[in-house]
């Protein structure tokens, strides 16, 4: 089959699209034919070689598709060949077919398109993971997501906004401010030009940070925090260690969480895609929520949007189509 390949590790120049062996559905498992599948920022760590997938998960890139079912591995119920779906992976999204567990396949949600569907898995489990089984975000609560113009960004200010809770984000570019506003942030906060801090600790504080920056903005994302705050780290863009002023958590009775969510056991990631099913879909069918799709490529352009990637600036996802 068709499959993105690589030469070693570095660039984007490694990707290139070529000929693999054919998963094979195994028990509880089921077998994909990929109609699209969404480019992450884990994927450009896996290439650099920083983010090596969990042991058994194909080595083919890919954390999300969407596609229809080929063939049902020995076990599986509840879904037939040729159910329109979409799916969280542990790899092998970069591929004209991949073999995955049942319990992390979920319905397209209704009014979306497969190829939009296909950018909704990883974000939508990521999201909801964190910020409302981890952290717990409520009603009426003050919460920050750091990168709001991208794909978990943009999904995080929708979920958060849709339940209620006072939205605030970082954002570069103007253009990308206003997309977060008209996505339901109360205050997208220019990080050129402003102090998230600062704006925070005016508002009364963050409950809830969700961040993907980690070393870089620790201190400040404490800073920021209000009492009882809950921060959640879900990347090291910014840095892997950092100094963690203990006293300031202390004062505040605050938290600090780090979490993946690739490595997860199956049960875990299992219940997690029933839980988004259960409270994310309802909300994109409804239109509340939508899939932010930024451009579609051919699987054959996969460098190209690899660099894209590297480039950053990004308002939405990537999707790369077979």
């Amino acid at each position: 089959m068709r499959a993105v390949v690589t030469t070693g590790t570095g660039g984007p120049e490694v990707l290139s699209v070529g000929e693999v062996d054919d998963p094979r559905p195994g028990h509880g498992e089921v077998l994909l034919d990929v109609v699209a599948t969404a480019v992450n920022r884990a994927d450009t760590l896996q290439r650099l070689g920083f983010y090596p997938p969990p042991p058994g998960a194909s080595e083919v890139i890919g954390l999300e598709c969407s596609g229809r079912i080929a063939e049902l591995g020995e076990g599986v119920e509840g879904w037939s060949v040729g159910d329109e779906v979409c799916a969280l992976l542990a790899g092998g999204g970069y591929a004209a077919r991949v073999a995955l567990p049942v319990g992390q396949v979920m319905p397209v949600p209704a009014g979306v398109s497969l190829v939009e569907a296909a950018c909704l898995p990883e974000v939508a489990a990521t999201v909801w993971s964190n910020v409302f089984m981890t952290a717990h975000l409520e009603k009426g609560e003050r919460f920050l997501v750091h990168g709001g113009g991208g794909g978990i960004g943009t999904m995080a200010i929708q979920l958060a906004a849709a339940r209620g809770a006072e939205v605030f984000t970082t954002a570069g570019s103007p253009e990308t401010l206003e997309l977060c506003r008209s996505l339901g942030a109360t205050r997208a906060i220019s990080y050129r030009d402003e102090d998230f801090v600062e704006v925070l600790t005016e508002a009364g504080g963050a409950d809830v940070i969700l961040d993907n920056m980690g070393a870089k903005y620790l201190g400040r994302n404490v800073s920021a925090l209000a009492t009882g705050g809950r921060l959640v780290i879900i990347g090291m863009q910014g840095g892997a260690k950092g100094e963690l002023d203990i006293n300031a958590l202390l004062r505040k009775r605050a938290s600090v969480t780090a979490t993946s969510l690739r490595a997860r056991p199956l049960a875990e990631k299992a219940q997690i895609c029933c839980e988004v099913v259960e409270n994310v879909w309802p909300l994109v069918a409804s239109g509340r929520v939508r899939p932010i799709v930024e451009t579609t490529m051919p699987l054959e352009e996969v460098a190209r949007a690899h660099r894209m990637m590297d480039e950053g600036g990004r308002a939405g996802k990537i999707v790369l189509t077979l």
